[in-house]
């Protein structure tokens, strides 16, 4: 859902996605640039001791995040300590973007979320899309959009569509 997002970044950066299908992989890697642009980790970030090994071996590969954009459904909690911490080691800065949705409560998640003070931590929350009296889910082109916009504006929290009212949520 976010391979535009990956796309766009390398063109500027050495981008390291971590995914869990091989085909949709493949397809990001041919859809770039420049294929050694972008650095492939398969992993389900379920799998935390395995997650951690792959994004040690990304930052060895590739030196510390400076942008790290996550979108990590529920379940796995762990998921962005273990980025931070293993990026913290190198006491770089960096911003994490975090995606969430529209239920999410965004303060319970700061309050949850452990990032280092190097980190400059973003909250990217996903809404939907009100036209003609009715609504619909945001759809992958406008995520990646949206998500590219949040990283340049560069805001603690921006909102990719609305959250309100909620009683027109799709």
């Amino acid at each position: 859902m976010l391979a535009d997002v990956s796309l766009f970044l390398a063109n500027e950066y050495r981008v390291s996605v971590i995914a869990r299908n091989e085909v949709r992989m493949a397809e990001l890697i041919k859809r770039a640039n420049h294929s050694t642009a972008i650095t492939p980790a398969l992993v389900n970030y379920q799998a935390e001791e395995l997650f951690r090994d792959k994004i040690k071996n990304l930052i060895e590969m590739n030196g510390p995040f400076d942008i790290v954009v996550a979108w990590i459904h529920s379940g796995a909690d762990n998921t962005i300590p273990i980025i931070a911490e293993e990026n913290n080691l190198f006491e770089h800065p960096w911003r994490l973007f975090h995606i969430l949705g529209s239920s999410t409560n965004l303060k319970e998640v700061i309050d949850r979320v452990r990032v280092p003070d190097s980190s400059l931590y973003r909250q990217i929350h996903l809404g939907f899309i009100i036209e003609h009296n009715r609504s619909r889910w945001l759809t992958h082109q406008e995520i990646s959009a949206g998500v590219i916009k949040a990283i340049f504006q560069d805001q603690s929290v921006h909102t990719i569509g609305t959250v309100e009212p909620w009683d027109m949520r799709p």
